[in-house]
């Protein structure tokens, strides 16, 4: 994982209060409408509910004790301050114990649509409701724990299925398609292309998705889904790392993206 950021996270207090400034509770403000409005119809039951136990202000960021008390409530998650980016030690070390990592900074205007690396509001508005749902929970407290004992080559192959679940997760329910990965909740330009003709959408086979490379700077070309939340709650029961091995036996699917373009020397 990259160790650069052109953010730094902001450091709580003695009383763990972060003090955030007009400009970026207004940030905060407009991000938030925004995206209330684009996700309405489009998110998942499971995460409408969620959103309505953990009652995110609409005026100002909040603090990160608010939300710890609900998820601490309803599953004993609650979120941990990090710095910008941290290393995949961290990571899972932090979900295998039940808290979710949060970076204290929030995007500038100038990247108000979209930033590579997680802020404040893509991790609380877009993980934290989902959080508060028990399969949801369990299964990313399992993939803490399992990637804190993995060896590195097999953390790449638990990366992506955390990413086509946790972060870019699909459901197909019986009211039609509908969204529980925060990386989609938190953009409003993948959540419309979610809905567009252009991403190949398919069920989740855990295998599949091991398989399956990705990028993290472009529109995803291909979703996986899963027919209800606790889909998840049985996948973090079976033997996923017997599943990465056969997966690495298997090799990767081929990309549906082009190979990134390295910039010249």
């Amino acid at each position: 994982m990259a160790k650069q950021s052109k953010y730094i996270s902001k450091t709580p207090n003695e009383q763990g209060v972060i003090n955030w400034s007009d400009e970026e509770n207004q940030v905060w403000s407009e991000l938030i409408e925004r995206q209330l409005a684009c996700i309405e119809g489009k998110a998942c039951d499971e995460y409408m509910a969620g959103l309505e136990k953990i009652n995110l202000p609409l005026d100002r960021i909040p603090q990160l004790e608010e939300v710890s008390k609900v998820l601490r409530a309803t599953t004993g998650w609650e979120c941990a301050p990090v710095p910008a980016l941290i290393d995949f030690d961290e990571f899972f070390r932090l979900l295998a114990n039940k808290k979710f990592p949060v970076a204290t900074f929030i995007r500038t205007r100038e990247e108000f649509d979209y930033l590579q690396e997680p802020d404040i509001f893509h991790e609380i508005f877009g993980h934290c409701a989902m959080l508060t749902n028990p399969a949801f929970a369990e299964f990313t407290h399992k993939y803490g724990q399992l990637g804190l004992a993995a060896e590195k080559k097999d953390r790449v192959y638990l990366a992506r299925l955390y990413w086509f679940t946790v972060e870019f997760g699909l459901m197909q329910t019986e009211d039609g398609l509908r969204i529980y990965g925060g990386g989609i909740l938190s953009s409003p330009g993948e959540t419309q292309y979610v809905y567009s003709d252009k991403p190949q959408i398919k069920p989740l086979n855990p295998i599949d998705v091991l398989r399956t490379p990705y990028r993290i700077d472009i529109m995803q070309p291909l979703y996986y889904t899963i027919n209800a939340i606790d889909d998840l709650f049985d996948i973090s029961k079976l033997d996923i790392m017997s599943l990465v091995e056969k997966a690495k036996e298997l090799g990767l699917h081929e990309p549906l993206f082009p190979p990134k373009q390295k910039l010249a020397s």
